[in-house]
């Protein structure tokens, strides 16, 4: 199959000829006959880095009509950097197509350009919600001549809370528009959405719903939680040629991490929300020049980021929300290449990691952390592979040869090869003598994981009731079931919490209800600002988690609508 067999026009076919596309992929092979042959809607589901620009992007411009200057065709995005992206490469597409205009609207940047360029014509908006928004209200943008929306990363836009913003903005556009939404995964508020918005959409599946990437190996390490920055160390160390986003599950670890790293001489940096936007461009630029080759992000500052040829994504911890797992692993193994996803974790998150291979289909390989041993081992033949391939300026370098071969001529060929190797790995010499062996080996024995499985449930869920040190654990009946994911909670928690900023840890998402983490001194500051609050028409209640209530079986009977009797009360009469 080829993208002209596709109907692709021929100066589109110039255009992506030009920037070495062959073959399409699955994804493109199914979508753009679609869009081109037909007006209904449309939901993809496929991973980040199959494709999708080029699928949506190529139908898209063929579809609009380059001699009228008005806005024809819209595209959203949850981000700055995927806004970016998106047009850049549609600019790229339509490289040879007369009169077409593609601008990127998002914040950030000057919102007087970018209403200049608006008042020039622009056939095809790509934006971030809240942008677009202040420039529909400022009656800059008119979206009454759109035919085509496109939602992009869809689960992500719904999950930074964009809902509301999304239906504002499709009340300025026809009822008869078409509309495309792709999206990497399909939890319940994706399907809400579609139902809400989209008239009988077709669904094209590239894949498994919600699998993992195929060209995506999972390993994961498991070790004591104090020895996780150790086990990360040893991996990179493992790896000599690592190019990696660690990911990290708060803006405190984020930074702390990336300081450490730092610290110990690894080319490392922060992704986190506390960056200004100026901050956040400059980090990303290091990164993709590989100046920097180990990025430690959260997942919300995370999102968006395109970035090829990563070796590895590395979970410092696993996520509560099996989707936010397959986004973090697909942003390796793109566009046909292999990469790793790992796990660093502790006996507590084997349960989550049981869950996560359930819903992606995949087994996760056991590995032992890299030994010291293998480490130096690895290094060394790495120098050596970087020798031979080394290219040598023979003209150059024979002016200064005779000089430094005088200098080392009383070195015989094995103790010069030492004293390169040695000035090379003392630090790693030095910092693996005598280290200890990290991994939990012994796990616990079958009986005793059998025995505790038929524990009460209210014991087995004990620790998930207990805060850590210093925290207050909070209770919140929204759950899974109902759409209610990590995302959902913080955006809540950012709106409704006023004064200052409140830091959340651990977070666990249950079918019926949720539990997380806040500082002690915060908690009833939390509980009074989610009081009353609705998420999708459930009204939300909230409490100081009791480590004596069965959470589980309450939210399991307000399920099927049963009662708790209670006893009648009696009133004792006094005596006279």
């Amino acid at each position: 199959m080829t993208f002209e067999e596709l109907g692709v026009r021929d100066d589109l076919l110039r255009g992506i000829a030009e920037m070495g596309f062959e073959t399409p992929m699955p994804v493109q092979e199914k979508v753009i006959p679609v869009l081109l042959g037909g007006d209904h809607d449309l939901v993809a589901l496929a991973q980040t880095g199959t494709g999708k620009t080029a699928a949506f992007g190529l139908p898209l411009i063929q579809r609009v009509d380059t001699s009228r200057r008005t806005t024809q065709a819209l595209v959203l995005a949850p981000t700055r950097e995927l806004c970016l992206q998106i047009a850049g490469d549609l600019a790229d597409f339509s490289k040879y197509t007369d009169g077409l205009v593609v601008l990127p609207v998002y914040g950030g940047s000057s919102i007087e350009s970018q209403i200049r360029a608006l008042k020039q014509g622009v056939q095809i908006i790509v934006a971030t919600p809240g942008r677009l928004i202040d420039l529909i209200n400022r009656g800059v943008v008119k979206l009454d001549g759109v035919h085509t929306v496109v939602l992009d990363e869809a689960d992500e836009m719904l999950n930074m809370g964009f809902v509301d913003s999304i239906n504002d903005i499709l009340s300025h556009v026809p009822d008869d528009r078409k509309m495309l939404m792709f999206s990497a995964t399909m939890p319940a508020e994706v399907a809400k959405i579609s139902k809400r918005f989209m008239h009988e959409p077709e669904e094209i599946v590239v894949g498994t719903r919600n699998e993992g990437a195929k060209n995506v190996r999972h390993v994961y390490y498991m070790v004591n939680a104090r020895d996780k920055y150790l086990a990360l160390k040893r991996i990179a160390d493992d790896t000599p040629n690592i190019y990696a986003i660690i990911f990290c599950r708060t803006r405190r670890d984020t930074q702390e991490i990336a300081d450490k790293l730092i610290a110990d001489g690894y080319n490392a940096d922060a992704l986190h929300g506390d960056l200004s936007q100026q901050q956040r461009d400059m980090t990303m630029k290091k990164f993709r020049d590989r100046v920097t080759t180990l990025l430690v992000a959260t997942d919300v500052a995370a999102r968006g980021l395109d970035v090829d040829d990563l070796t590895h994504v590395i979970n410092y911890g696993l996520p509560d929300d099996t989707a936010v797992y397959t986004h973090r692993s697909g942003r390796t193994g793109r566009a046909g290449k292999t990469g790793v996803s790992v796990a660093i974790i502790h006996s507590r998150e084997k349960g989550k990691l049981r869950e996560i291979e359930r819903i992606i289909g995949k087994k996760f390989e056991r590995k032992e952390v890299p030994t010291p041993q293998h480490i130096i081992e690895k290094q060394l033949y790495s120098l050596a592979d970087r020798l031979e391939r080394v290219e040598v300026n023979e003209e150059e370098i024979g002016h200064y040869l005779p000089g430094v071969l005088r200098k080392l001529s009383w070195l015989t060929t094995e103790d010069l090869l030492k004293r390169l190797l040695s000035l090379e790995f003392n630090r790693l010499l030095n910092y693996y003598k005598d280290a200890p062996q990290i991994d939990i080996i012994d796990e616990k024995p079958a009986r005793e994981r059998k025995d505790k499985d038929r524990a009460p449930r209210s014991e087995r869920d004990k620790d998930r009731r207990t805060a850590e040190k210093g925290m207050a654990r909070i209770y919140i009946n929204a759950g899974k079931d109902d759409g209610f994911y990590a995302g959902n909670l913080i955006d809540m928690l950012n709106k409704n919490v006023h004064g200052q900023r409140v830091d959340v840890g651990r977070i666990d998402l249950m079918p019926g209800y949720s539990l997380f983490d806040v500082k002690k001194g915060d908690a009833h500051r939390v509980v009074s600002a989610l009081k009353g609050l609705e998420f999708f028409g459930k009204r939300i209640f909230s409490e100081i988690a009791d480590t004596e209530r069965d959470y589980a079986a309450s939210s399991t009977r307000k399920a099927k609508g049963t009662k708790t009797e209670k006893a009648p009360r009696t009133t004792k009469s006094k005596k006279k």
